[in-house]
């Protein structure tokens, strides 16, 4: 009976420790919230990747000009037509290098940066929500930015110079080393948007139906949750997108049109409209709604395989 006694007020004491945040979590959590964030991620990725490659197309038509779009369903033709279907899947490599690196980063480091915020400020408002989901992007992508210039860079490659590794070798000798970070700051910028509008919106989504509606913590309000979420980062990072995509295919000093992220939005509003900012955007929905969907769904499954609570 003492021994009994003695080991609950252990397990107790232990808890009580833990919800104070003295103690480090064991190496296997984790390791479970970077793997079931990473996984995620990367599913989603290659589900949509085809989607990622139109989007690119599309956001650098008529660079420096204004004339009339061509349509989602016309670049997908053509790409078919002259590169066939690998076409569709240039940059997967990176992609989901990227995927896993930044996405078990990106999910992976808000709950930490939400539970240093409850800490500091004793509350998890939405404010404090989306300072944590910023600061969660911005950082993951700082960290993979290379990744995504890679990508970037293959997917309007249609040539024969498809090798990620290649292509990052020509870019360090052509362009120097730290070219693998041109468009960082646009893309921390959108990174930390995103996050703090997605899972902001995903955490605060899930509080309000549950408590307006009879859904309770399964499959359809992590569905609904995720689509409110995807819609609302959509509208909130497709111009940095944009920004960013243009910025991290600019080559060398000599092709150089952008000097930063604001003048490479200055530069796009003045000679292509403020529209232009949205080039691309219904291709970002199309593909950033999925992809938003089946990365909480899967994740929210995964946490609960691996016995941590939901997001």
């Amino acid at each position: 009976m003492t021994v009994a006694n003695s080991s609950a007020g252990s397990v107790k004491g232990g808890n009580e420790k833990q919800r104070l945040g003295l103690p480090l979590p064991p190496l296997s959590t984790i390791l479970y919230h970077f793997g079931t964030s990473g996984i995620s991620v990367a599913t989603a990725t290659t589900i949509t990747h085809p989607l990622d490659v139109l989007k690119v197309r599309l956001q650098m038509q008529f660079i420096g000009q204004r004339g009339p779009l061509t349509g989602m369903g016309h670049i997908f033709t053509q790409i078919l037509k002259r590169e066939g279907l690998s076409g569709l899947y240039l940059g997967l490599t990176p992609a989901l290098t990227r995927s896993v690196l930044y996405g078990g980063l990106r999910l992976g480091l808000y709950e930490p940066s939400k539970y240093v915020c409850e800490m500091a400020f004793g509350s998890t408002n939405i404010l404090l929500k989306i300072v944590a989901g910023g600061l969660a992007g911005s950082v993951a992508t700082a960290l993979t930015n290379p990744t995504e210039v890679l990508k970037v860079r293959l997917q309007m490659n249609s040539g024969t110079n498809r090798g990620a590794i290649r292509q990052m070798r020509r870019i360090a000798s052509e362009e120097g080393i730290t070219a693998l970070w041109k468009g960082v700051g646009p893309a921390m910028a959108r990174a930390a948007s995103l996050t703090a509008s997605q899972l902001a919106t995903y955490d605060e989504s899930k509080r309000a139906l549950t408590r307006c509606t009879s859904l309770k913590e399964g499959f359809s309000l992590h569905l609904m949750s995720s689509t409110i979420a995807g819609v609302t980062s959509t509208l909130v990072t497709a111009p940095m997108d944009m920004i960013k995509t243009r910025l991290m295919l600019q080559r060398g000093s000599s092709g150089r049109n952008y000097k930063n992220g604001f003048h490479c939005a200055y530069q796009v509003i003045r000679t292509e409209g403020p529209l232009a900012l949205y080039k691309g955007g219904f291709t970002i929905f199309a593909r950033l709604g999925p992809q938003t969907t089946i990365t909480f769904v899967l994740c929210e499954k995964l946490r609960e395989l691996s016995g941590l609570r939901s997001i």
